[in-house]
Parts: structure tokens; C-alpha cells; sequence
């Protein structure tokens, strides 16, 4: 029997469960609310008889169940409801804002602008998806943009309409509403399948959204961990094709100075092709960071990257907002060997060039931090001259990441040890291994070998 809208009389709580984990045991609460079933795990026996019994008391007394929380309606807040969606990704936003890379702060705004329109209570007067995206991800979830004050004229009417017409939070618990939001993270704008990588970064963002609501009462667990979804498999591995060996490297090398104005950028590329630096990192490379003698080996000391996101990811307004390395901490160093060949430009670099007056090596046109545009354009130009047509078209080294890509699977064939070349690289050794396996060549007939070494040892 169903009492007020949301809510029913059809309760049933079952007993108490006692379960083991390897970290301890607990004390599992099952009871259903119409038709699906809800559960609440306890660290002690007494705490989950104390909790089964408030609710079979408070069934008995005739009390409704919301069954969008599974919880007596009396024990939710007068302010539950109140939460919309809108409302409750705006405050994520804000919360992530401070703390988050630039890029991670436009990921955000691109997730919740995909999934919320799908969560949204009328489609009546609904602007149109153009409009809609406009003032979603580029103000809404744009916490600066936002603080700054209200939308541009033509959005403000947009912006009301979406703030008024989305979901309580709360109805998120209802999987009905959950699985539409979920599906609309594995499309595109133009209704075609997104690529899987960005389905399943578009997912975690919405996971660690909901998962917020859990932590402010607006829902009591997240639903999306109990939906059977799945995004499209993700392809980690680097594609073999992409990655250059020395001999092209240093045709790259020499097609860059060939250029206008390419002669500043050569040590660049070779910091990406030797040391395997991120481009983000190789932008905020400093002279203090340098450990170079004479000749041979030395050392780079990395403590800040600088990656592009655009001015209106930054908190500063830049396009490049330099902060600490990637899965690092603020104070943590990563150090990176520095090959002979790369000591001796990188010594030629700071001769002819010097630095700009904080220490960076490379810089732009007028010196300001060195544009994603301006490399991209001198790497483009590069390949064409150095490669042959059918090099030049295919995936070779088509990105200045690439470079990066090509250190890495150089000291995999060369046999370092898997967690020297993690440290080196700034990746755990699982990511490392996972993502660079294909690039591990040239050493199948030394394996066959050892495996008829050992087959004949074991067969004496």
C-alpha cells in the first residue's frame, strides 16, 4: 500500500547478518521498501539489533518509507528534497574547484554538462541542447566564471530554466532515473558513441559527484555502485605504431633546427625524447632544476609541471597554471637521469639562449610561457620534413607526447627494471607495465632460448 507520493507502507526488515572481511567483521541490516531492497552494515551486533529494531518499530506504527532513500520519512531533513541536482553539482564543483589541475577542472565541467540533462524534471519550454551546454559548461560548472557574476544576457533565462527543472538529488536512488544518466555519459554531442577512455572518465567523475551527495545526507549510499552498467573497455596500451626509434629521433632533432626560430626548441623535444618529461613539465623546466657537468651523464630535478587548460580553467586567468607533478605531492622531487646526448643540448640551450628571468628554459615569441600552438606547429612542420610521405601519414610520433612514449619503451627494450623506469617516469610500476606492454620488442628469440635452456634442464 503506498501512502504520500514517494513514499509506502509496504516495508519488510529481515534480520541481522554477521559477515567477515579481512578487515574486520560486520553487522549487516537487509529490509525492503516496496520493491527494493536496502541494506546498512554496523561494526558491532548491538548497533544493528538497535537499528533493525527502530525500524520494524517505526513500520509497525504505520510510518512511510521514502523509497527514493529507503528510510522513514520522518528521519529525512525538511531540506532533503529541497537539493536539486543542479544545485548539488554546482556545490561539487566548487568544492573540487581550489584543489583540482586545470585539466581536471574542465573534465568535471564536461562530465556534469553531459549528464545533466538527462536528469532534469519537465522537458516543457526546454532550451535547446546548444544553449543548454553553453551556459552548463561554460558557466555553471565554472566556479571562477560563476563567482564573477551572472551568465551573459542570452543564458540567464537558460540557466534559470535548467536550475528549476532538475531532479531532487534524492531521486538518484531511484535506478530508473540513474541508468538514462549513466547512458547519456557514453554518447556524444551528436548523438554518436563516445570514445571509451572518456566514457569511463566521464563515469568517475559522476561517481565521485554522487558520492559527494552521500557525504552531505543527500543520499544514503551511492546507487551507481549497485547498477549493472558498464562502460565501453578502455584501451590503456600505447599503440607501438606512435613510438620512434634514435635514429628518427635525431632526424626530428635536426629538422627542428632546421626551422625559424626552431633552434630554441630542440632541447625541448629532446628533454620529451631522452628523459621522457611530460610536454606540461618540459614548459616549467628551470635552470635550478638542471644538474649538468661538462659532458656525460647528469640529472633534472622535477618538482612543477605547467599544463595547458586555457584561461578559463585557471584560477589566475592564464593558460598555464604551474603546480606539482602528476600523483605528487606538493614538496616531492622525481629525478630523472639526463644521457650525454641530452647534457650536451641542454648545455648548448642555456649558451645561446639563456632563460627567461624565473629560471625557465623555454618561453614563447615574447617570452611568456611557451604555447601548446607554437610547438604543435613546429612538430607538424618537422615531421613532414623528416619523415618520407608514408611515414609523415602514418601514427609516428604524430604528437610531441609521443616523444615521451619513446624514452619509456627505449629503457624497457634496453632492460632497466621496470620500477627504475616507473620512478624515472613519474607512473607506478602496474600503469608502466600496462600501458607500455606492446612496446617491449626485440626480445623473443632470446625468450625461446631460455625456454628450451629450461626445457632441456628439466628433461636431464
Amino acid at each position: 500500500m503506498s501512502g504520500r507520493d514517494g513514499a509506502t507502507y509496504d516495508v519488510r526488515v529481515w534480520g541481522v547478518t554477521k559477515r567477515a572481511w579481512r578487515s574486520g567483521t560486520t553487522y549487516r541490516v537487509r529490509w525492503v521498501v516496496g520493491r527494493k531492497e536496502w541494506h546498512d552494515s554496523f561494526t558491532t551486533r548491538a548497533l544493528a539489533e538497535s537499528f533493525r529494531a527502530d525500524l520494524l518499530s517505526l513500520a509497525r506504527q504505520g510510518e512511510p518509507f521514502d523509497v527514493a532513500t529507503g528510510r522513514p520519512v520522518s528521519w529525512q531533513p525538511e531540506d532533503l528534497a529541497l537539493t536539486s541536482w543542479y544545485e548539488h553539482a554546482c556545490t561539487y564543483v566548487d568544492m573540487k574547484w581550489p584543489h583540482a589541475a586545470g585539466k581536471s577542472r574542465q573534465g568535471i565541467a564536461e562530465s556534469l554538462a553531459t549528464v545533466t540533462p538527462a536528469l532534469l524534471s519537465s522537458t516543457k519550454s526546454r532550451p535547446a541542447d546548444t544553449t543548454m551546454r553553453a551556459v552548463l559548461y561554460g558557466w555553471s560548472f565554472n566556479a571562477r566564471r560563476r563567482a564573477a557574476g551572472p551568465p551573459p544576457g542570452e543564458l540567464i533565462r537558460a540557466q534559470r530554466w535548467i536550475a528549476a527543472h532538475t531532479r531532487p538529488v534524492a531521486d538518484l536512488a531511484d535506478l530508473a532515473v540513474l541508468r538514462p544518466a549513466l547512458d547519456a555519459l557514453a554518447l556524444r554531442m551528436d548523438g554518436k558513441p563516445a570514445a571509451a577512455a572518456t566514457v569511463s572518465r566521464k563515469r568517475a567523475i559522476f561517481y565521485n559527484a554522487v558520492e559527494y551527495a552521500v557525504e552531505l545526507g543527500h543520499l544514503t549510499a551511492n546507487p551507481i555502485a549497485a547498477i549493472k552498467w558498464r562502460a565501453p573497455k578502455v584501451t590503456e596500451a600505447v599503440n607501438p605504431r606512435v613510438v620512434i626509434n634514435h635514429g628518427q629521433a635525431r632526424a626530428l632533432l635536426a629538422a627542428v633546427r632546421r626551422l625559424p626560430s626552431g633552434d630554441r626548441l630542440v632541447a625541448f623535444f629532446a628533454v620529451m625524447y631522452y628523459a621522457a618529461l611530460r610536454p606540461g613539465e618540459a614548459v616549467d623546466l628551470r635552470k635550478e632544476a638542471l644538474s649538468l657537468p661538462a659532458k656525460g651523464w647528469g640529472e633534472l630535478y622535477l618538482t612543477t609541471s605547467a599544463p595547458s587548460a586555457g584561461r578559463s580553467w585557471s584560477q589566475s586567468g592564464t593558460r598555464r597554471e604551474p603546480r606539482q607533478l602528476k600523483h605528487r605531492g606538493t614538496e616531492e622531487v622525481r629525478i630523472v637521469p639526463s644521457p650525454p646526448e641530452l647534457t650536451a643540448l641542454l648545455r648548448e640551450h642555456l649558451e645561446e639562449h639563456g632563460t627567461a628571468p624565473d629560471g625557465r628554459l623555454f618561453r614563447g615569441v615574447r617570452g611568456g610561457p611557451l604555447s601548446e600552438s607554437l610547438y604543435g606547429r613546429l612538430w607538424a612542420s618537422a615531421r613532414t620534413t623528416a619523415f618520407i610521405p608514408e611515414e609523415a601519414a602514418s601514427p609516428l610520433a604524430r604528437r610531441p607526447y609521443d616523444l615521451r612514449h619513446a624514452a619509456v619503451s627505449t629503457w624497457l627494450n634496453g632492460g632497466v627494471p621496470a620500477p627504475q623506469i616507473a620512478a624515472w617516469a613519474g607512473h607506478s610500476v602496474d600503469v608502466l607495465l600496462r600501458v607500455y606492454a606492446k612496446c617491449i620488442a626485440g626480445q623473443d628469440d632470446a625468450l625461446r632460448r631460455r625456454v628450451e635452456q629450461a626445457l632441456r634442464d628439466g628433461g636431464s
